[in-house]
């Protein structure tokens, strides 16, 4: 059973990580930026692309308001970097191979498909403010329209 899950108000869950370059990314070293952090199950599948490519059709709406992107998913350095250059993605991919993010953000989730049930990435999105306080979380998110969403409370 997952911990309690984190709300709105509280400060982010800090982690250090490596992103398709095999740079490191710390959470505390965001701080002084809005940061939209994404978590998605699968680097170049239909519904991942699709909110991928949203992001990054909007990255300017959201970087002209003092804000960053960062997508998470399971995906190793090599699955980023394929994934990134192939749609042109323009902010940071975070490898998060052990799940470790996922779970601090409670986002590593019993799921069911096809009548299977199995451990996996429930699409997830927290707006995280200046000062790493979640300033918004969007739970099982659809990709339909979901970057309005964003954009609407940036």
């Amino acid at each position: 059973m997952n911990k309690e899950e984190i709300k709105e108000g509280e400060i982010a869950s800090d982690f250090v990580a490596t992103n398709e370059n095999g740079e490191t990314v710390r959470l505390t070293d965001l701080k002084g930026k809005r940061t939209v952090l994404y978590f998605y199950p699968k680097d170049d599948t239909p519904g991942c692309t699709k909110e991928a490519c949203d992001f990054r059709d909007k990255s300017s709406q959201i970087t002209d308001k003092n804000t960053q992107i960062i997508g998470v998913s399971p995906d190793n350095m090599e699955s980023h970097k394929k994934f990134k250059d192939k749609y042109n993605l323009k902010y940071t991919l975070i490898c998060d191979e052990q799940n470790e993010i996922s779970r601090k953000y409670d986002v590593y989730k019993l799921k069911k498909m096809y009548g299977k049930e199995y451990m996996g990435i429930e699409r997830s999105t927290f707006i995280i403010d200046e000062s790493l306080r979640i300033q918004k979380i969007f739970r099982k998110v659809k990709v339909e329209n979901h970057i309005n969403e964003i954009l609407s409370n940036l």
